[in-house]
């Protein structure tokens, strides 16, 4: 055998090794034999590059970093599918189906796979580019980090030119690992395998995301050479799993009403055992002809749904109730809980609000109670489980001195309430002692946060041990660290450090708005920052602003341009702002050119936009001469909802404000 010769065969059988490994979970060599054959071919590439091959398994380790992912255009528009919450809407897709198609109308119905929609397309068999969804007619080109998924074909069983569609998850497994390491480098955590996946598919280091243990399920043939005896979805996802790829399991094929909502409510049923998350089921019409005969609407197919199911709960016992004090001062009540699986990760603290809405909800110390998480994200607990009480569970009382430092709490009046998106909660209690060490951790925490000035891996663990170790006193104590003194924290290290100093050299050219919102001024929120940073231009020019001057900007009050003036006027304001000046953060506001298409024009922004944060649609709207508010009225023009928006969205349905998605939104922007 010549070294052509062994370098394909050694190919073939990794590939073969992988395969069973990866997607059959059926071993049949071990690691240290597969390692040593993988070792072997790489010294043969590495001496013989005459023979390279983009389709070697040697190509999913990940190459060089890139700077920027290219946009890529998409052959087929990848669009997104039309949202059913109940089975009396599903019944009415069905049947209004059969009315346009015909009664014998056949359905499939497929796990929602809970990931990062991405399209594959392969040139005479070999795999040529992998892009993100993007908003469904351009996406980014990740195809070298697709690469170093091991269940994606490099080279498919035929020679065909085609472009399927899947979805790019993060089992359950691969999550629990990667946080567990993030943990013990006392980074933070990721919110849900969801967010994990997309953030490693994103990532501009491809060995990087090789280390993630990505997956991925095809469900879809988007373009090209396909047979002509194809005439079903059934057909594609057969014809799809012959030439490699790991395809999505079809629950149900056929045309009876009642099974498809049978498959439906198992797949609810049988959820929690799958190794991955998953958030409702497709359906989807079989025949491909009869897809055609629907056709499209303006933004998603008529002849598929997804059926969403409601936020999983679980009963679990609560074993304490605990305060945090919060950036503000706030004391919030938080559950202890004893850990519990929920919406693909373990759950052991929720929220409880206040003591008010303990009391309504009647929750005692003992209690067993059923918790969710608030769009999938944010654990909280629903209510208690009183016919489960054996007598001995305790009713609650807030403390009468703050658990931190010890000073006095007062009440918040509810005519002083602003909703700035942070601490606050009605009927809440606050510690009014502003050396309070729970606050200034917490301060401290916020001013390095993404929305802030994005200091990543500056956490609340490593804020804490930054204080107990007496190396910062407030957040401007962050941009004079020695990086050897970051090296030297436990958990730490060099690269760490390094890590450290170059995301704080960045942090400098945030802007005013993001320095706004870092202070953590009362009642200032995000868009309230961007609004006073538009009406001030500099940092300067906030020290001098008076109440009548701050009222002149749209929303704000009488509480917002008191508590803006209030800040300003500390010295521990004006001590931390000439330091971070000193260390040459940016104070001043970037001029930019702004148009008047949207001038007059006031949208609200709810949900999660593919691609694209509520920061930059913001950002767009703002330099066109709109307004961006955060909250619905009948004065507001457009609602800009994303997935999983939430009660902004149904007030505006209330009101009848015209919601807009993201394509709608780009395609007013043009």
């Amino acid at each position: 055998m010549n070294i052509e010769e062994r370098i394909n065969h050694l190919r073939k059988l990794i590939t073969y090794h992988s395969k069973r490994y990866y997607e059959n979970d059926a071993p049949e060599i071990s690691d240290f034999e597969y390692d040593k054959m993988f070792e072997e071919l790489k010294v043969l590439e590495a001496s013989h590059p005459e023979f390279y091959s983009e389709a070697s398994p040697t190509q999913r380790v990940g190459g060089m970093a890139l700077d920027k992912f290219e946009k890529v255009r998409h052959e087929v528009k990848m669009a997104s599918l039309t949202d059913v919450f109940d089975f009396e809407a599903l019944r009415a897709f069905i049947r209004k189906v059969k009315e346009e198609v015909g009664e014998d109308t056949e359905f499939s119905v497929e796990p929602k796979i809970d990931g990062l929609s991405v399209s594959l397309k392969y040139e005479n068999g070999i795999l040529k580019v992998g892009a993100t969804r993007g908003d469904g007619t351009t996406g980014e080109d990740v195809s070298a980090n697709i690469k170093t998924i091991k269940s994606i074909p490099l080279e498919l069983n035929e020679s065909a030119s085609i472009t399927v569609r899947g979805e790019v998850y993060m089992p359950h497994k691969s999550f629990e690992r990667l946080n567990k390491e993030k943990e013990r480098n006392g980074e933070n955590l990721w919110a849900n395998p969801r967010n994990a996946a997309a953030g490693s598919l994103r990532c501009l280091d491809s060995k990087e995301t090789a280390k993630r243990g990505l997956d991925i399920f095809v469900f879809n043939f988007q373009a090209g050479e396909i047979g002509d005896d194809i005439k079903t979805h059934k057909d594609t996802i057969e014809k799809i799993s012959s030439l490699g790829f790991k395809v999505i399991p079809l629950l149900y094929v056929g045309s009876d009403e009642e099974k498809i909502i049978e498959a439906v409510e198992k797949l609810g049923k049988d959820r929690e055992a799958l190794d991955y998350d998953i958030d409702g089921t497709v359906i989807k019409v079989n025949s491909l002809e009869k897809r055609k005969e629907l056709g499209e609407g303006t933004s998603t197919p008529k002849w598929a749904v997804a059926y969403k199911f409601p936020p999983e709960q679980k009963k679990t016992k609560l074993l304490d109730i605990v305060i945090q004090v919060g950036r503000t001062g706030v004391l919030t009540p938080n559950a202890v809980l004893e850990p519990v699986r929920l919406a693909g990760t373990s759950v052991s603290r929720a929220t409880l609000h206040n003591i008010d809405i303990i009391k309504e909800k009647d929750i005692r110390i003992g209690d067993y109670v059923i918790v969710q998480k608030a769009g999938d994200i944010i654990p909280e607990v629903v209510g208690s489980v009183k016919e489960d009480r054996e007598g001995n569970e305790e009713p609650y009382q807030m403390p009468d001195k703050c658990p931190s430092c010890g000073g006095g709490l007062i009440y918040d009046d509810a005519d002083d309430f602003v909703d700035d998106g942070e601490d606050f909660t009605l009927g809440a209690l606050r510690c009014t002692n502003p050396s309070c060490p729970a606050q200034l951790e917490r301060n401290i925490t916020h001013f390095a946060s993404k929305k802030a000035m994005n200091i990543e891996g500056v956490g609340g663990k490593l804020v804490k041990a930054l204080l107990d170790n007496g190396l910062i006193h407030d957040a401007s104590d962050l941009y004079y660290l020695d990086t050897k003194e970051i090296a030297s924290l436990e958990r730490m290290g060099e690269k760490s450090a390094s890590n450290f100093a170059k995301s704080i050299e960045a942090s400098k050219k945030m802007g005013l708005a993001r320095v706004i919102y870092a202070l953590g001024i009362r009642h200032i929120g995000e868009v309230a920052s961007a609004e006073l940073a538009s009406k001030f231009s500099s940092i300067d020019a906030l020290f001098e602003a008076t109440e009548e001057e701050i009222k002149q900007i749209g929303d704000f009050g009488d509480v917002m341009a008191r508590s803006v003036v209030e800040f300003f006027s500390k010295d521990t304001t004006k001590y931390i702002v000439e330091r971070l000046k000193n260390a040459g953060v940016d104070t001043s506001l970037e001029i930019k050119e702004v148009s008047n298409e949207f001038e007059g024009l006031t949208f609200v922004l709810t949900g999660t936009l593919e691609n694209m944060t509520r920061d930059e649609a913001a950002e767009m709207i703002k330099a066109r001469g709109g307004k961006v508010s955060s909250s619905v009225s009948s004065k507001t023009s457009y609602v800009l909802a994303g997935e999983a928006a939430g009660s902004k969205l149904t007030k505006a349905q209330a009101l009848g404000v015209k919601i807009i998605d993201k394509e709608e939104f780009l395609n007013m922007c043009k």
